[in-house]
C-alpha cells in the first residue's frame, strides 16, 4: 500500500534533518534559518512580479506567501515563523489544516518585525535569503559560501515526496500537452494553443513552473521563444511546457507535425524520437552525464548522415565540432523545486566545481548520475541560421548539404523532452507514464 502524502512528507523532513545535521557540522554551524524571501518590485513602478519562494526554503516547506522564515537547529524539530499579517488589500491565506503541519513547531506573527523578532537565540547560525542586510544585523551569517554547495549538492538526490509532486506535475502537464496538440492540429495559432494549454491544467500563467515555449514552423529554431503569434496553420508545433505541484515542476517538450508536413522534415522528427528515447535506456548510476552528452552528439551526427545532411563519420564529426550548431544546448538538467535545479556543475558537497567542458559550454549537467537524480534529457535538432553561418563559409562546407539543410529551415527545430528518475538499475521515465 503506497504511503499517504503527509507520511511521505515526515519521511522527507527525517531525510532533510539529517543531511542539515551533517552539513552544519560539517560547516560550522549550530543552525540555519531560511527565509520564505520577499516580494519584488519593479523600479519605479508599484507593480510586482509573481512571488515565487526561496528554493531552499520550499524544499523544507510548502507554505505559500513571503516573508517566513524558517528555525533549523541541529537535533530539534523544524521551527516556522509563519507570517500571517492581517489585510484587505489582499486576500490572506489562512493556514488551516495542511498535510505537512505536524512536522513544524509553528508560531505566527502579524508583521514581518515580529517574525524577525521570534526567531530566538542565534548562536552560530547561518541565514539564507534574500535579505542579508537585515540577517548580519540580527546576528545571522548570511548566505555562507562554506554550507551553500553543500544544501546545494544534497538536492540532488529527490526523496519520494518529491518524487510524488514530480509525478503528479507531470500529471497535470501531459493532459496540457495534449490539449495544446490537439488544437495545433486544428490549425490554432500560437497564442490560441497556449490558452489551451492553460486551460486544460486549470491554472494561470503565473503559477507555471517556466513560461511556455509555444513556437509554430521556423520559431522553433529560437530556443527559448516567448512570443505568442497569431499566425495560424502551421506545420510544425514545438511545445516546451509545464506544470507545478507544490512547488515542483515538470518540464516536458514535443514537437509535432500536421498532415502534408514535409517528409523529411519528419522522418528527422521521428528519427529524434527514437534517439532519445536511446539515450534514457542508456542512463546508468555511475556515468558522467557529460558522456551522455557527448553520446547525444554522436547519435545526432548518425542521424544527420542518414538523412544525407552531413557526409562524415559521426567520431570526426563530433570531434570537428559540426553537429553542435545543430545541438547547441545541453542534455539536460537538474529538476525539483526548481526548473533547472542546483547543484549541476558542482563536482563534490565541499565546493569543487565541475564546470562544463569547453567543447559543450551550455552544458547545465557536468554530475555523476547517482540513484535518486531526477534529470531531463532533451536533445534537440534545429536549423539556426547564424550557427550554421561559419560552417557555409568553412573549408569543410562540401561536407553539408546545404540544398536539404536549406528545404528544412522553415519548420525551425525539433526537441524531445522527458523527466527521469535514476533507479539502481537505469530510469523511471516519469514523463512517458503520462505522455506516451
Amino acid at each position: 500500500m503506497s504511503k499517504t502524502l503527509a507520511e511521505l512528507f515526515a519521511d522527507h523532513l527525517v531525510q532533510r534533518r539529517a543531511g542539515l545535521d551533517e552539513d552544519l557540522e560539517a560547516a560550522g554551524y549550530d543552525a540555519l534559518v531560511i527565509s520564505a524571501g520577499r516580494p519584488l518590485r519593479y523600479f519605479a513602478d508599484d507593480q510586482e512580479p509573481a512571488f515565487h519562494p526561496t528554493p531552499h526554503f520550499r524544499h523544507w516547506c510548502p507554505v505559500e506567501g513571503p516573508h517566513h522564515l524558517l528555525a533549523l537547529r541541529r537535533g530539534a524539530r523544524p521551527r516556522l515563523i509563519r507570517h500571517a499579517a492581517e489585510d484587505f488589500w489582499y486576500e490572506p491565506a489562512p493556514l488551516g489544516d495542511p498535510f505537512w503541519r505536524a512536522g513544524f513547531e509553528i508560531a505566527e506573527a502579524a508583521t514581518v518585525d515580529e517574525v524577525w523578532a521570534q526567531l530566538g537565540p542565534r548562536g552560530r547560525t547561518a541565514y539564507l535569503g534574500d535579505e542579508p542586510e537585515r540577517a548580519g544585523g540580527a546576528g545571522l551569517d548570511p548566505n555562507p559560501e562554506k554550507l551553500l554547495p553543500r544544501l546545494d549538492w544534497r538536492r540532488a538526490i529527490k526523496s519520494d515526496y518529491e518524487v510524488r509532486c514530480l509525478e503528479q506535475a507531470t500529471a497535470i502537464a501531459a493532459r496540457g500537452h495534449e490539449a495544446a496538440r490537439n488544437a495545433f492540429l486544428a490549425g490554432g495559432s500560437e497564442l490560441e494553443i497556449h490558452h489551451a494549454y492553460v486551460r486544460a491544467l486549470g491554472t494561470t500563467d503565473a503559477q507555471l513552473p517556466y513560461g511556455t515555449i509555444v513556437a509554430l514552423d521556423e520559431k522553433g529554431a529560437f530556443l527559448h521563444y516567448e512570443a505568442k503569434r497569431d499566425l495560424r496553420d502551421g506545420r510544425v508545433l514545438l511545445i516546451d511546457a509545464g506544470a507545478s505541484t507544490r512547488g515542483y515542476g515538470s518540464d516536458i517538450t514535443r514537437t509535432h507535425t500536421r498532415p502534408g508536413c514535409d517528409e523529411r522534415f519528419v522522418a528527422l522528427r521521428d528519427g529524434m524520437e527514437s534517439l532519445q528515447q536511446s539515450l534514457c535506456d542508456e542512463i546508468r548510476p555511475g556515468l558522467p552525464f557529460g558522456e551522455l552528452h557527448h553520446r547525444a552528439h554522436l547519435a545526432l551526427a548518425r542521424l544527420l548522415a542518414e538523412r544525407k545532411l552531413l557526409d562524415a563519420d559521426p567520431e570526426d564529426a563530433v570531434e570537428k565540432g559540426w553537429t553542435r550548431p545543430f545541438l547547441p544546448h545541453g542534455l539536460g538538467h537538474q529538476l525539483g523545486v526548481q526548473v533547472h535545479d542546483v547543484g549541476g556543475h558542482l563536482a563534490g558537497p565541499d565546493g569543487t566545481a565541475a564546470p562544463p567542458p569547453p567543447q559543450y559550454p551550455s552544458l547545465r549537467n557536468t554530475r555523476t548520475i547517482e540513484v535518486g537524480h531526477v534529470f531531463t534529457v532533451e536533445p534537440g535538432l534545429y536549423f539556426i541560421e547564424m550557427l550554421l553561418r561559419p560552417l557555409r563559409a568553412g573549408a569543410d562546407r562540401e561536407r553539408f548539404n546545404w540544398t536539404e539543410i536549406d528545404a528544412l529551415m522553415p519548420f525551425g527545430g525539433i526537441r524531445i523532452e522527458d523527466d527521469v528518475l535514476v533507479k539502481p538499475d537505469g530510469v523511471r521515465n516519469l514523463t512517458r507514464e503520462h505522455l506516451p
